[in-house]
């Protein structure tokens, strides 16, 4: 039953509770170590089934949730016919994508060079609203660090399970650096963080010409009066590596604390810019890293 099916059946009846897909400290006792722990999490998820029924083939399962249960109760839910197609397509696209923006303007564009096929944007927005009520997806806003506003007409799309995203793209690109955004951006909700994207401007000067940019914070949390800016980087080997993930950071002059969480296990610790450094491991394994 979809979410907006429980406030209509149950209207006064009930309140509503989200069970998230379980999270990687839900699941690493079960492996020999950590690292065989993510790598499971990073292609299969958190659905629990995957880890309740230790004869299940991950993949043959995961497909079968995706296609007979996800995407066949929106389609009998919102009576698509005709562009079940359409319908599949644009969850691809949204798959092989996430952690970049986009809106419906954009994904219609998509659709008429690849797919040399017309769609109007007003449709495409109805698909992703009926993606977000079958928790297949999630949105997050666009935030101006410096003006403090919201925008809400570009956003990023992550997958409430990333096992689930796999099996949509039938296992063909498992990037770990967006599938780790992704897990990271579900352990933040299921921390119960207001979760957003940071957009922070400067200027620069060149040949006596003033130019406005803008660069990424992958997040910016909140919960009650405390706030974080978190990015995530697979590695920071490299002087220039370095200053490219914490570019954004430095440009954010409030007091709020800076958080740039690596792939590598590494003992924690504040540069000399006042960033704390966290191995992803110990950020998903420990929800009060952040605060040390």
């Amino acid at each position: 039953m979809l979410s907006s099916d429980i406030l209509t059946n149950f209207r006064g009846r009930s309140s509503q509770i989200k069970v998230y897909p379980l999270v990687f400290n839900e699941i690493n006792y079960l492996f020999k170590n950590d690292d065989e722990a993510l790598d499971h999490y990073i292609n299969y998820g958190g659905l629990p089934e995957v880890y309740l029924n230790q004869t299940i083939e991950e993949k043959k399962y995961l497909t079968n949730q995706f296609e007979e249960i996800y995407l066949k109760d929106i389609k009998e839910r919102y009576n698509i016919q005709k562009e079940i197609t359409i319908l599949e397509t644009l969850l691809k696209f949204v798959s092989l994508a996430i952690g970049s923006f986009t809106n419906p303007t954009k994904l219609q564009n998509r659709f008429k060079s690849e797919m040399k096929t017309d769609i109007s944007s007003n449709t495409i927005a109805n698909y992703l609203s009926y993606f977000e009520n079958s928790f297949i997806l999630s949105h997050i806003e666009k935030y101006d660090v410096k003006g403090n506003k919201h925008f809400s007409s570009i956003n990023k799309y992550y997958f409430t399970d990333i096992g689930l995203r796999n099996a949509c793209i039938n296992y063909r690109q498992i990037e770990s650096n967006h599938i780790i955004e992704n897990i990271i951006y579900n352990e933040l909700v299921k921390r119960n963080y207001s979760v957003y994207v940071g957009s922070v401007e400067y200027q620069t000067n060149s040949e006596n010409k003033r130019t406005t940019k803008q660069l990424e914070v992958d997040f910016v949390i909140q919960k009650a009066s405390k706030k974080y800016y978190i990015q995530f980087a697979m590695n920071v080997y490299t002087k220039q590596k370095k200053e490219q993930e914490i570019n954004s950071l430095l440009r954010i002059k409030d007091n709020f604390k800076k958080i740039l969480i690596v792939y590598d296990d590494i003992e924690p610790r504040y540069d000399e810019n006042g960033i704390l450094y966290i191995g992803l491991k110990q950020f998903l394994l420990d929800e009060n890293i952040i605060d040390i």
